[in-house]
């Protein structure tokens, strides 16, 4: 089966496998006090900042919780987009495990704007003591309907978030994706301006599991080694997650596995542009794409490339490119569509 459901029902990169396979050979010190969590660290630092803090969890919801928990308090707020994937498809872990309350903005094509920050965080903290007191913002890069924050808008959120003593919080689970949409570097969309706390996902991008969460601040990590094991995401393997990591940066794999995911996912919105039946919702700007399918298309098409039907009332359909997808594939989807 191959499909267009979601970037997580790909395989490993072989390049990966080989790293998990390599980091198999001998006995190593459990608990991340392993060779390859130490040189992924470095190497992750290398790219980031010499003073990030760099820890490895299972999964990308784990990855969200952790890095919010770790600099809140039940009594604080978090901002976010209402399209955000932390509110609207981790099951409210972030609440029912931290205690906060989030406050959301509506989204504008899958993102949040410093006008809208500023004024939820008015809207908030109005009640002082009475109110949730906010302390962080958490945006989506690329955003949960697959479009890309440009360099200018991070920057304007960074210093919104400035402007009022919030921290930035990033859930980078597709990351690379946007990076190479924007033709720059994993420094520059994330340290230079101005997040705070970064998810770095590989998973949905060729690895078999693993986040990275850094902290460019290391202060913001103080006792995060004792969040991670009683949230249960020490991993006594540790090398099985980080290994992977190695490879993932030095040999760029992330970029490459990014930019083969984006250009056919320009393939696929090309194909689907031709059919006038079809409406594309969002731009196509990283590996995502979101349309209105007529009934149909979605009956002729969904069981032989399986994708999600994101509202049923509207017939919105989500598809999703991943770094394995074949331009062949790409043609006998669009092969359905001619009928």
């Amino acid at each position: 089966m191959k499909a267009f459901a979601s970037d997580n029902y790909s395989g490993v990169d072989p390049d990966l496998l080989e790293a998990l396979i390599e980091a198999n050979q001998e006995h190593e010190p459990a608990y991340g006090g392993d060779s390859y969590t130490k040189k992924a660290i470095e190497v992750l630092q290398k790219t980031f900042g010499n003073n990030a803090a760099v820890y490895f969890v299972f999964n990308g919801t784990a990855a969200n919780v952790l890095s919010l928990q770790a600099v809140t308090q039940s009594y604080n707020a978090i901002i976010c987009a209402d399209s955000s994937h932390v509110v609207t498809q981790e099951v409210g872990a972030a609440a029912s495990l931290i205690g906060c309350t989030f406050l959301t903005a509506p989204h504008q094509q899958g993102k949040i704007t410093p006008e809208m920050i500023e004024n939820t965080y008015l809207k908030g903290s109005a009640f002082g003591r009475h109110s949730n007191k906010p302390s962080i913002v958490s945006i989506a890069q690329t955003t949960e309907y697959g479009t890309v924050y440009t360099i200018e808008e991070l920057k304007a959120i960074s210093a919104m978030c400035k402007k009022y003593g919030l921290l930035l919080q990033m859930d980078g689970a597709r990351l690379s994706n946007a990076v190479v949409a924007l033709k720059t570097s994993l420094k520059a969309v994330t340290v230079d301006v101005g997040v705070d706390i970064l998810t770095f996902g590989a998973t949905k991008n060729g690895a078999m599991f693993g986040e990275a969460i850094i902290f460019f601040n290391p202060e913001l990590a103080q006792g995060f080694e004792y969040i991670q094991k009683q949230s249960l995401q020490l991993s006594s393997k540790m090398r099985f997650l980080s290994a992977q990591f190695i490879p993932y940066i030095e040999k760029n794999i992330w970029q490459r596995n990014a930019s083969h995911a984006n250009a056919m996912c320009q393939k696929l919105a090309e194909s689907l542009s031709e059919n006038p039946e079809i409406k594309i919702v969002y731009p196509v700007e990283s590996n995502q794409i979101f349309a209105i399918f007529p009934q149909e298309i979605i009956e002729k098409t969904q069981e032989i490339f399986p994708y999600l039907v994101w509202d049923s009332s509207i017939n919105l359909v989500r598809l999703i490119t991943g770094f394995d997808t074949k331009l062949e594939e790409i043609e006998q989807f669009a092969n359905l569509l001619s009928f």
